[in-house]
Order: structure tokens, then C-alpha cells, then sequence
């Protein structure tokens, strides 16, 4: 059963028509923004509770819950021929292992107008409650995908026509000055070690982002946030004439 935890996941989980079960609120919470996930409960005919914080504390596995859990049904991972067949950008993730940086990357990806996001099966986050959080309702909105293996991945992608650009500190391409063909893929590398060799190889470019000062390189998801919305000022931005 999946767990949602915090206010903002749970209310666009209740906007989005996610299915749940129940909605579980901490006695004595009170706002503006937890009456809305009441208000938006009863009116989907979801069962609400009222509990105890240390019940609550319990379920979420932490007390940063905000006075509200809900649960529902198993989240379904999408499948890549289905985001694939209509998609102008996908973006797929080599191995991203922190729970925190794969939903901050589903937030901003959902933000700069991606398809769907591309997770491996192994060494790699899952759709935990701790991403759904950091995600911030994006997970409601965004498919994600998960594949057995990457480079398949990225094959079966050339194949439907897509152009794969790869972030990569050593790229011979400054992500400013790239143009990018339609429909895209933009790949991220793990945190630490970045792309596997034989993700570069299936790359048609190598980006990178050029860094100033004494630090050699960002994390990854603030990467992600300056390619993905370069990539969104590019495709939204008219041609000159």
C-alpha cells in the first residue's frame, strides 16, 4: 500500500483522482490548507480519520507528516511505448539512488514540461513516500517508467526517432549553445559517479554545464533544473526569422 505523507502530496493526490483509501488527520491540526484535504475527502467519498500524532508518527515512519497521511492503492509505473508514442521530451535517470534528488528531478521535469521520467529497475529509488514528498504533488501528474536496463532503454528510444543528450561534465557541448531535436531525451547520471560508460556511448550529444569557481560540479537534480528548463526556453522560443 502506498503512503503519501505531508499536505501538499496528499492534496494533489486528491486533486489528481489518485485512488485511496483513506486519509488519516491529527487530532487538533487545523488550517486553511488541511480544511481543503477534508473539504476534498468527503467530497471523492474517502474515508478520513482522526488520530492521535504518534499514530500518525507511526504510519508515516517519521514525524514530519504535516497532520495529515493517506493511503492508497500501489502506484503503477507507466510503460515506455506508452509515454513514447505522442512524447517531446522524456527524461531518463542513470541509477539516481537518493530519494530526495529523484523527486526534486520529478518536480522540476513535471515543471519544464516533460513527458515522463525513466527510472531503471535496480540500483535505484523507487517511488517511495519519500519521493512522493519531495516531488510535491508532481508524481499525481507525471508518468514515470521503469526499465530493466538502460541502454535498451535508450536503443528502443533511437529507434521511435528520439535524440539522446546525456549531462556530463567531460561533454564537448556547453548546454547554452546546444539546439535540440525534437523529440528529445535528456539523461542524468547517478549522484557521485554520473553516467555509466555505456549510457555515454548511446548518447548522440554530451552536454555539459560549465562551472565556475572551485567546486568541479552541481548535484544533480540542480543540473537537472538548469538543462530541463534550457531545454523549455528552447522549444518555447520562436525561431528567429
Amino acid at each position: 500500500m502506498a503512503i503519501l505523507i505531508g499536505i501538499h502530496p496528499v492534496t494533489e493526490a486528491l486533486r489528481a483522482g489518485h485512488p485511496l483509501d483513506r486519509i488519516l488527520v491529527a487530532r487538533g491540526a487545523a488550517g486553511a490548507r488541511l480544511q481543503e484535504i477534508i473539504d476534498l475527502a468527503r467530497g471523492r467519498g474517502i474515508s478520513l480519520r482522526f488520530e492521535e500524532r504518534p499514530a500518525l508518527d507511526r504510519i508515516a515512519g517519521s514525524a514530519a507528516h504535516q497532520g495529515v497521511v493517506a493511503l492508497g492503492a500501489e502506484r503503477r509505473y507507466a510503460e515506455l511505448n506508452e509515454v513514447s508514442a505522442k512524447a517531446r521530451l522524456l527524461v531518463v535517470l542513470d541509477g539516481i539512488e537518493d530519494p530526495h534528488n529523484l523527486g526534486a528531478i520529478i518536480r522540476t521535469a513535471c515543471a519544464a514540461g516533460a513527458d515522463a521520467v525513466v527510472v531503471p529497475e535496480r540500483r535505484a529509488a523507487g517511488l517511495t513516500e519519500t519521493v512522493a514528498k519531495a516531488a510535491s504533488g508532481a508524481l499525481e501528474y507525471l508518468p514515470v517508467v521503469r526499465v530493466t536496463n538502460v541502454n535498451r532503454a535508450l536503443e528502443d528510444l533511437k529507434e521511435r526517432g528520439f535524440w539522446i543528450y546525456g549531462l556530463d561534465e567531460r561533454g564537448d557541448e556547453d548546454y547554452a549553445g546546444v539546439s535540440y531535436n525534437t523529440p528529445t531525451a535528456l539523461v542524468f547520471g547517478a549522484e557521485g559517479h554520473g553516467l555509466h560508460q555505456m549510457v555515454r556511448k548511446h548518447c548522440d550529444v554530451l552536454v555539459r554545464i560549465p562551472i565556475s569557481g572551485k567546486i568541479s560540479s552541481l548535484n544533480v537534480s540542480v543540473a537537472a533544473g538548469v538543462v530541463l528548463f534550457d531545454w523549455k526556453r528552447k522549444a518555447t522560443t520562436p525561431d528567429p526569422q
